[in-house]
């Protein structure tokens, strides 16, 4: 029964369509769908800002482990081709 609920056809559509224009009429109408389209524009590139930032965080954190790991190695590297006495 719940599946049957999420498909909506044209008939259903059309008396939602004939609701609203009674409800808000022709002049509100437009005004409320372009409303509507920027809310969803933004919502979007909002998540897609997220999305990006947190890409960025995550090569951040990748390069810095790098960067220690380097660092890391040219020190043992440098230890190991030390003569035993300065050591």
């Amino acid at each position: 029964m719940c599946s049957q609920l999420l498909f909506i056809g044209t008939s259903e559509l059309l008396l939602i369509a004939a609701l609203a224009l009674l409800l808000f009429g022709g002049k509100k109408l437009p005004e409320l769908m372009r409303g509507l389209g920027q809310g969803i524009r933004s919502f979007k590139e909002g998540m897609k800002d997220v999305s990006d930032e947190a890409s960025r965080s995550a090569d951040d954190k990748e390069q810095q482990t790098y960067n220690e790991q380097s660092a890391q190695n040219e020190a043992n590297t440098a230890d190991i081709a030390k003569p035993e006495h300065e050591q």
